[in-house]
């Protein structure tokens, strides 16, 4: 029997909540009919992702590596900065209904690399380009596109030329704490950012935990503004997907 098999009795059990933590939050929670309130249901312009980074999410929230509780009361995921991009990286960009040319569409590259059942350990790989996140040209482009016409995707901007992005991979793990008769899974994660071709202008990662405070439609927010480790492993992480 393996350490993984002796969790999930555990969890069966009820004797340690290994599932207490998880990938539970949301990668998109603008534009889902969750925040619509709007008078004819168009969910897609009531909450806009442009919109997100400044508005109050009312039923959840959404992230990059996002991490929560099972009850979303406390949810932790990643912001970051290229040193170039007017915003900070906080959630996935992607096309609403009417704007890409085959309809709703995320355009980022990220990779979910590992996970136990119990959520014990986790990996996530998600690639960040060096230059200023083309926001703009993915939207224009890919609304003048007829349906017949390839999507425009983020690697056709040449973003990603020259092999010029950050690999930003996130992993967490649970480990058991507390006496015998009220034991309890800790939550540990690491960020390790690796530059890749050119030599990145600063490290891009700042993680940012949110806590959500209740009654629903009200939250607090805190951001921690600590520095992710430099790493030098030689690892190439997961390659960028071929035109």
């Amino acid at each position: 029997m393996t350490a993984e098999h002796i969790r999930l009795e555990e969890g069966r059990d009820r004797k340690v909540s290994w599932k207490k933590w998880g990938p539970y939050l949301s990668e998109r929670q603008w534009g889902t009919v969750r925040e619509d309130y709007s008078e004819g249901g168009d969910a897609w312009n009531f909450f806009t992702h442009d919109q997100a980074r400044s508005r109050a999410y009312r039923w959840g929230e959404d992230g990059i590596a996002g991490i929560s509780d099972d009850k979303q009361r406390l949810c932790f995921a990643l912001a970051l900065w290229n040193g170039k991009d007017p915003i900070l990286k906080e959630r996935l960009f992607g096309l609403t209904n009417s704007e890409g040319n085959h309809g709703e569409d995320v355009k980022e590259y990220y990779f979910y690399l590992d996970s136990t059942p119990t959520h014990s350990y986790m990996k996530y790989l998600y690639k960040y380009p060096q230059a200023a996140f083309p926001y703009a040209d993915l939207v224009e482009t890919n609304h003048r596109r007829t349906r017949d016409e390839m999507e425009y995707e983020l690697l056709d901007t040449g973003v990603f030329n020259d092999d010029r992005f950050f690999d930003v991979f996130v992993q967490a793990a649970n480990e058991k704490v507390g006496s015998d008769w009220l034991m309890r899974p800790g939550m540990y994660a690491e960020v390790r950012v690796v530059g890749r071709r050119a030599r990145p202008p600063s490290d891009p990662s700042t993680p940012a935990p949110s806590r959500r405070s209740h009654p629903a439609g009200r939250r607090r927010r805190s951001r921690r503004c600590s520095r992710a480790p430099r790493s030098t492993s030689p690892s190439r992480g997961v390659p960028l997907p071929s035109r």
